[in-house]
Formats: C-alpha cells, sequence, structure tokens
C-alpha cells in the first residue's frame, strides 16, 4: 500500500525530481511582433523584460514546466505614436491588462534533439487561449562570465489577435501575428549563491577602502 501510495504520488508530480529550477533574466528575454500593414509593409513591435521560472531536465526536456510574465509597457515599435495607440483601450488597453502570462501544460520532443514543441495557456488582455510554441534550445552550460548555469532558447508561434479581443482594422492589418521569442535563465540556487558572494566581496572591498 505505501509502495502504491508513493508511486502515484510520483506520477503527479508535473517536474522530475532532479529538473533544475531556472530564473528567466529579464535582460535577456525580449520578444518581437510583426504584421502586415495595407499590404505595404511589415512593421515590428518589441516586448521585454518578461520574468518567470522554468523547471528544465535536460535528461527528461519533456517533463519540463514554463512560466512567464510579460509587463506590455514595455512594447515599443520606436514610433511614438504608434506606441501611445498600441498600448491605448483600441489595443493591448495596457492600463486594464498590464501584462501577459503563458503557463506550459505540456511539452513534446521536436524533429531534432535540440527542438521542443511546447503547448499552453496565453492570458492576453483578459483572454485565455491556448498556444503552441516551436521551441529551439540554443544552449545549456556554464556562464563564463559568472559560472553559473544557463540555458538560453528560442521559439516562436503565431496569434490570431482578434481571437485576444484586438481585432481592429483587420483584415487591412493582418490578423496573423508572427511571434519569435529569445530567452535567456539561469540556475536560480546558483545565481542566488552567486549575487550573495558579490554582495560579500562588495562589502569587503567597502570596509577595506574605509580603512585606508
Amino acid at each position: 500500500m505505501i509502495r502504491t501510495a508513493i508511486a502515484v504520488a510520483l506520477t503527479l508530480v508535473s517536474v522530475p525530481l532532479f529538473a533544475t529550477t531556472y530564473t528567466l533574466e529579464p535582460n535577456y528575454t525580449q520578444g518581437v511582433v510583426h504584421w502586415d500593414h495595407l499590404g505595404f509593409s511589415t512593421p515590428a513591435a518589441q516586448f521585454g523584460q518578461g520574468t518567470g521560472t522554468l523547471d528544465f531536465d535536460q535528461a527528461e526536456p519533456t517533463k519540463a514546466s514554463l512560466q512567464v510574465t510579460i509587463p506590455l509597457a514595455t512594447l515599443s515599435t520606436s514610433v511614438p505614436d504608434l506606441d501611445e495607440h498600441l498600448r491605448s483601450a483600441d489595443f493591448f488597453d495596457i492600463a486594464k491588462f498590464p501584462s501577459a502570462t503563458f503557463t506550459s501544460t505540456k511539452v513534446e520532443k521536436g524533429s531534432a534533439a535540440d527542438r521542443l514543441t511546447v503547448t499552453g495557456e496565453l492570458n492576453l488582455h483578459g483572454v485565455t487561449k491556448p498556444v503552441t510554441l516551436a521551441v529551439t534550445i540554443v544552449k545549456v552550460g556554464a556562464n563564463p562570465r559568472n559560472s553559473v548555469p544557463t540555458i538560453g532558447f528560442d521559439a516562436t508561434t503565431t496569434l490570431k489577435r482578434s481571437e485576444f479581443g484586438m481585432g481592429k482594422f483587420v483584415p487591412q492589418v493582418s490578423d496573423a501575428i508572427p511571434v519569435h521569442i529569445a530567452a535567456q535563465a539561469v540556475d536560480a540556487k546558483a545565481y542566488a549563491e552567486y549575487l550573495k558572494a558579490q554582495e560579500q566581496q562588495e562589502a569587503k572591498e567597502k570596509s577595506a577602502a574605509a580603512k585606508k
């Protein structure tokens, strides 16, 4: 009975026991979206400063788990008037919906060892819908600058903005919006220890300088 209970409990765990918990680095988590404008051009906007966590075991990538939050105030086209319009109630309405979130629900192997198909729930503009990302694992290893275990990955998908209540000007301005995301995450525990060591070193240097 005890063994059976343990076995059942283990099957309910969505993350492998030996998975590493990574923290997304906001300065290296960003995305780009494109759209067709009246058939004449394909403008782009960038968003960034994503935060969240990734539980990942390189030996069992299909048991990975990802949660990301994107602050929509970072949305930028480099055209101030367009930025203001996109942030208004006509589109993202960031005063009411300041962020977008993605939470994975399933991870499957892709066409190659470094490819994964990640399905999850995207909450955007007050609407939650399933979205599938084509993910490429760029690199897993120690960051040469601080030796902290790090993972980098790219992801692509295409969203239909009308499905999220942002269909203004469709079809003159395209409904289908290609999205490309680049992200980098660090081992949460190792990074915390690195920051602590940095703080201790800075404190020692300040103390030594004060004694001079």
